[in-house]
C-alpha cells in the first residue's frame, strides 16, 4: 500500500518544474511591482505587500483546484455561471466605480471583480457542455454555446471591460477549434464581427465608449493626443525602448520611477520590467513564460478524457490571450484593452484567478498519472 502511495508517477504529477515556473514569474511580478511602488509618500509600500498576500490567497485556490476531481468541478460549471452572471448584473446596479468604469463589488476594505473569476467559469460551462452534448450539427457546435457566453459576455462589456470580453470571445474560439469546427468557419465568424465593428464605433449599440474610441486612434496614429489618451502608450515605449540590451537596473528606471508611466503596477508592470532589465531579461521572461505555456498544452494534448482536455485548453487559450495581448498593448503592437499580465500585473482578483486555473490545469494532470484516478 505505501508504495502505491508514492509511486513514481502520482509523485510526478505534480510537476515541479511547472510550480518552479510559476514561482520564477511570480517573483519577478512582485519585484517589479516593489520597484515601481517602494518610494511612496512616508516610505510605505502597500502594493507589494498586498500582492504577496494575493498570492498566499492564490495558493490556496491553486490547491484547492489541485486536489479536488475536476469532473465534480465541472458538475458545478452551470450553477458557478449563474452566480456569476448575478454578480456581474449586481456590479452594474451597486458596483465600484473606478476611472470611468464599473467593475468590482466591494467587501469592507477590500474589493473583486467578478469578470475576472468569470473567465474560469466560462471555461468549465463550455468544456462541460462539449463533453456532454453531441456536436454533429452547427446549432450544437456554435450556437448554442454562444448563447452560453452571450450573457456573461454583454455583462461584461456593459462595465465596460473590453478586456475581459475579448478574453471570453477567444475562450469560445479556441473551444470550437478544439471540438472540430473548421479554421475556415471562424474565419467567416470573424470576417462577419469585423463588418459589424462600424456600427459599434458609431455606438448604434453603445459598445465602444469615447475613450475606447480615442485608444484605438492613438494606436492607429501614435501622435494623436500624446498628452491625453495616447500618453499611457507613449511612454510604455519610450520605457521599454530605454532598457535598451542590459536595461537600467533594479531602481534604475526613469519613465517608471519619475512616474512618467502610469500604472507601471498594473496593467503596464512589463513596461517597468523591460527598462529595469532590457532585452535580455524580456528574453529570460518571455522564454519562461514559453516553457510554462509548452508545458501546459502538453497537459492538454495528453488528458486522459476530453473534459479534461477542454479544459486545459481554455485555460491555455486565456494564458496565451493574456500574456500576448497585455506585451503587444504595451510594446505598441495593440490598442490599450485593459488586460493585465498573468502572474505579474497587481490585482488581487487576477491573481487568485489565475492562480486557480493553473491549479485545474494540473490536476488534470493529476489525474492522468495518479493511480486512483
Amino acid at each position: 500500500m505505501i508504495d502505491r502511495l508514492i509511486d513514481s508517477r502520482s509523485f510526478d504529477s505534480f510537476d515541479f518544474r511547472y510550480l518552479g515556473l510559476i514561482a520564477a514569474i511570480l517573483g519577478i511580478g512582485v519585484l517589479s511591482i516593489h520597484s515601481v511602488t517602494h518610494a511612496q509618500a512616508g516610505g510605505v509600500a502597500p502594493y507589494y505587500v498586498k500582492q504577496l498576500m494575493w498570492i498566499l490567497l492564490g495558493s490556496a485556490a491553486f490547491v484547492a483546484m489541485l486536489v479536488a476531481d475536476y469532473h465534480r468541478i465541472a458538475r458545478m460549471a452551470y450553477p458557478l455561471y449563474a452566480v456569476v452572471l448575478l454578480m456581474l448584473a449586481f456590479v452594474l446596479v451597486e458596483g465600484r466605480t473606478s476611472k470611468g468604469a464599473q467593475r468590482w463589488i466591494a467587501l469592507g476594505p477590500f474589493s473583486f471583480q467578478p469578470s475576472e473569476f468569470a473567465k474560469l467559469v466560462l471555461i468549465l460551462v463550455l468544456a462541460h457542455y462539449y463533453s456532454k452534448v453531441p456536436r454533429e450539427g452547427w446549432i450544437q457546435r456554435v450556437v448554442i454555446p454562444g448563447l452560453l457566453v452571450l450573457p456573461g459576455l454583454l455583462l461584461i462589456l456593459k462595465q465596460p471591460d473590453l478586456g475581459s470580453g475579448l478574453s471570453f470571445v477567444a475562450v469560445y474560439l479556441a473551444m470550437l477549434l478544439m471540438v472540430g469546427v473548421r479554421s475556415q468557419a471562424l474565419g467567416v465568424l470573424l470576417l462577419f464581427s469585423l463588418m459589424l465593428f462600424p456600427f459599434a464605433w458609431e455606438g448604434m449599440w453603445g459598445s465602444l465608449h469615447d475613450y475606447q474610441r480615442q485608444r484605438i486612434m492613438a494606436f492607429v496614429n501614435p501622435d494623436y493626443d500624446p498628452g491625453g489618451k495616447g500618453y499611457h502608450a507613449l511612454q510604455s515605449r519610450i520605457a521599454i525602448g530605454s532598457g535598451e540590451l542590459a536595461g537600467k537596473g533594479l531602481y534604475g528606471g526613469t519613465q517608471s520611477q519619475l512616474k512618467f508611466l502610469p500604472e507601471g503596477h498594473t496593467d503596464f508592470v512589463f513596461a517597468v520590467y523591460a527598462e529595469e532589465w532590457g532585452f535580455l531579461g524580456v528574453l529570460l521572461l518571455l522564454a519562461l513564460f514559453v516553457v510554462l505555456i509548452w508545458l501546459s498544452l502538453e497537459i492538454a494534448v495528453k488528458a486522459k478524457d476530453q473534459l479534461g482536455a477542454l479544459l486545459a485548453a481554455g485555460i491555455v487559450a486565456m494564458l496565451c490571450f493574456c500574456v500576448v495581448v497585455n506585451i503587444g498593448m504595451t510594446a505598441g503592437m495593440f490598442p490599450i484593452v485593459g488586460i493585465p499580465l498573468p502572474l505579474m500585473s497587481y490585482g488581487g482578483s487576477a491573481t487568485i484567478m489565475t492562480m486557480a486555473s493553473l491549479g485545474l490545469l494540473l490536476n488534470v494532470k493529476r489525474r492522468r498519472l495518479s493511480l486512483f484516478y
